[in-house]
């Protein structure tokens, strides 16, 4: 998974939270994700891009670091 921006992410299906890792070293907990919304992020060509479209101003979040 290749990213400039995106280190790597893990998503917890219990509760629907998708964490994010940043290169830069921030993490981001983004809150009530649905699993297919993270499976055609782990699926995208740019998961920067996907990010800032699909999931950034749609779904709240919690700064981890």
């Amino acid at each position: 998974m290749p990213s400039s921006v995106i280190s790597y992410m893990t998503y917890d299906p219990a509760s629907h939270r998708l964490r994010v890792h940043f290169l830069s070293g921030a993490v981001y907990d983004y809150i009530d994700v649905p699993e297919e919304v993270y499976r055609q992020m782990k699926s995208a060509k740019s998961k920067g891009t996907f990010l800032n479209r699909r999931i950034k101003g749609k779904y709240s979040f919690d700064k981890i670091i």
